[in-house]
């Protein structure tokens, strides 16, 4: 009989690869892990994307009251008449808001992979405007409160923009009376 041969009565088997079943065990271990991190990593990648849109989608819904909040001050502010003054806080997570007292405007911008709308159709929100422009496979989502009112930041008509932060901006919304023009003069500081 050939070594490695078993007499199985009848028939002989014979085993020419001898089994090491230590090795074998690590083997099929490794070969188990690497098939659970690649299901893990295939989950993962189709996952995080779809959470990061629903994080956008979050914050430009929370930035669209922001503005409306901001907005619905610069009313009470003007109805108020001259000298009425009120803070606002304003939480900015992700993206940048713009005060521009040479527009006479309000604004805040995001880049996102979430579609907000459809690209370039402006969508009427109250005052508050919002259009999605597509840049390469990044939307950019914007939206935009216009005034009528001579909008002025720290007193000048300059631009200041807010970026991202931790902890909530207050802002101080003020009535100036009118200017020249017979415009009314709303200076906005940022604390």
């Amino acid at each position: 009989m050939k070594r490695g041969c078993i007499d199985k009565g009848i028939y002989f088997r014979c085993n020419f690869f001898p089994k090491n079943k230590k090795g074998q065990v690590w083997v099929e271990t490794v070969i188990y892990t690497l098939i659970a991190l690649t299901m893990i990593g295939a989950v993962l990648a189709f996952i995080l994307p779809k959470i990061e849109e629903i994080r956008d989608k979050s914050v430009i819904e929370q930035s669209i009251n922001s503005v409306k909040d901001i907005d619905s001050v610069i009313l009470s502010i003007v109805q108020g008449g001259p000298g009425n003054r009120k803070l606002v806080e304003s939480n900015i997570k992700k993206g940048m808001m713009k005060i521009d007292g040479r527009l006479n405007q309000l604004s805040f911008e995001i880049e996102t992979s979430y579609l907000y709308s459809e690209p370039g159709k402006i969508i009427n929100l109250g005052n508050v405007k919002a259009v999605t422009t597509d840049i390469g496979g990044i939307n950019k989502v914007t939206l935009t409160a216009n005034y009528n009112y001579n909008i002025k930041y720290n007193d000048l008509d300059e631009e200041k923009i807010l970026e991202q932060s931790s902890t909530p901006y207050t802002i101080t919304i003020e009535n100036k009376g009118e200017d020249a023009d017979g415009n009314t003069i709303i200076n906005i500081n940022v604390n």
